[in-house]
């Protein structure tokens, strides 16, 4: 007889607790390593255009406003159709709706290498926005179906280190890719858009063959460890209200939420897509830009890890989600003062630090409030409205460096906006209460 408590998680001595432990272990090796690897790629193919920059700039005439707008684009059709998206996955099932995901965003990602100049760039970067919609919030939605609540921060701290692997092996990637230049009569940027862009097509091939709708529909579980992990998740539910999509858009705590997500996004994308450049003005070689703009992104994976496994732990969701969001807006601040690079990029791995853990800390706070269907359309709608900042990010970096002729403006207005988003997840701790 399976044991659950008030919270829904099954108590050490329950006669399931074995098979549950086993059938998350057993879930977190089918699905997170094809579902990270993929996400690997979906970042890696918004941001790889930051080391395109390097050479694609100057080939299709792209002054840093443009390279901002096209860079920051694909967030407006991301935005427009994150919600739809998620609830066809809802209605038709995650696996195909994922493949399909993977398959399309691929192409246009691959396409980028036949830009001409910057309505062209535009153009393919808004496609890249249509295809990709609904893939992060729908594989949080899938994740929250897989595995009880108490496991989740881990889970999802384990597919999201896909964001700073991406940059931690994308960049030495990328900049050799951009030594191809000339090869086959295609420049290096063009390579690097076909190399690292195909490989989600056949992700999501994979996706197709490997993965299943629901836990119902496991074979890789035995029929005992899938009844303990869906009476575990049947208790996760317990006094959870079940809300439809339009209730869930207009509650106080979602549209909290959005603006939360709205200002790290604004910090994360702001640095990721113009650190390549960043570090160029330093006087850097494409090489050395590429390896020195992985080290951020290893501390940052190290410390996203740690900080989910104490937010595991201490059950303390918002208020680590507001320590993460402080020193994001600490290390921005801090950037500017220093001149030399070695103190300036130590202050911005500070800010990756912190925006990056502070989005796998966020995620998992809105589970504790949705169910069903309000949970894939409410998780698409913060995503959505959040995303947006990936497109104010870079385009405001871009634009104030071309207004003032330095990046240090741009890094003083992120500051501004994550100290704003500070105060809102205080008082969003008020509201929600217990997490």
């Amino acid at each position: 007889m399976t044991e659950i408590t008030a919270n829904g998680s099954l108590t050490e001595g329950s006669p399931d607790a074995g098979l549950v432990a086993r059938a998350i272990s057993k879930n977190t090796w089918r699905l997170v390593p094809l579902l990270g690897l993929a996400y690997l790629f979906n970042y890696l193919d918004r941001t790889s255009v930051g080391f395109a920059a390097l050479q694609m700039n100057k080939d299709i005439g792209l002054s840093a406003t443009q390279f901002g707008w096209g860079a920051g684009i694909l967030f407006f059709s991301y935005c427009l159709l994150e919600v739809p998206s998620n609830m066809m996955m809802y209605r038709f099932g995650a696996r195909r709706w994922l493949a399909r995901i993977m398959i399309t965003w691929g192409v246009a990602a691959a396409a980028t290498a036949f830009a001409t100049g910057p309505y062209s760039f535009y153009l393919i970067r808004f496609l890249l926005g249509v295809f990709e919609a609904g893939f992060f919030p729908g594989v949080i939605w899938y994740i929250s179906i897989w595995f009880p609540e108490r496991h989740r921060t881990s889970v999802l701290a384990l597919f999201m280190a896909a964001t700073p692997l991406s940059s931690l092996l994308g960049g030495p990637i990328s900049a050799a890719l951009l030594g191809m230049d000339g090869f086959w009569g295609l420049a290096g940027w063009q390579w690097m858009f076909l190399i690292e862009g195909l490989p989600a097509c056949v992700l999501g091939v994979l996706c197709l063959v490997l993965l299943a709708d629901t836990p119902e529909q496991a074979r890789w579980l035995t029929p005992p460890e899938r009844h303990a992990l869906l009476s575990a998740l049947a208790g996760d539910k317990h006094d959870k209200p079940k809300k439809d999509l339009w209730a869930a858009m207009k509650d106080t705590r979602v549209l909290m939420l959005t603006a939360i997500t709205f200002a790290f996004t604004i910090g994360s994308y702001g640095i990721g897509i113009w650190l390549p450049l960043i570090l160029k003005g330093h006087g850097l070689s494409n090489m050395e830009v590429g390896w020195l703009s992985a080290v951020p992104y290893l501390f940052a994976t190290i410390g996203m890890l740690l900080w989910a496994r104490l937010v595991d732990r201490n059950g303390q969701k918002i208020y680590n989600l507001m320590a993460a969001l402080i020193l994001g807006a600490l290390g921005l601040a801090l950037s500017v003062a220093f001149t030399s690079l070695v103190p300036a990029l130590a202050c911005l791995t500070l800010a990756l630090v912190g925006t990056i853990s502070a989005r796998t800390v966020f995620y998992t706070i809105p589970q504790s409030f949705l169910t069903g269907a309000a949970a894939a359309g409410g998780i698409a709608f913060i995503n959505s409205v959040g995303a947006f900042g990936g497109f104010v990010g870079p385009y405001m970096v871009g634009f104030l460096k071309d207004a003032t002729g330095s990046f240090n403006a741009g890094m003083i207005g992120m500051t501004v906006i994550l100290v704003i988003a500070t105060g809102i997840a205080a008082a969003l701790k008020l509201v929600v209460g217990k997490n």
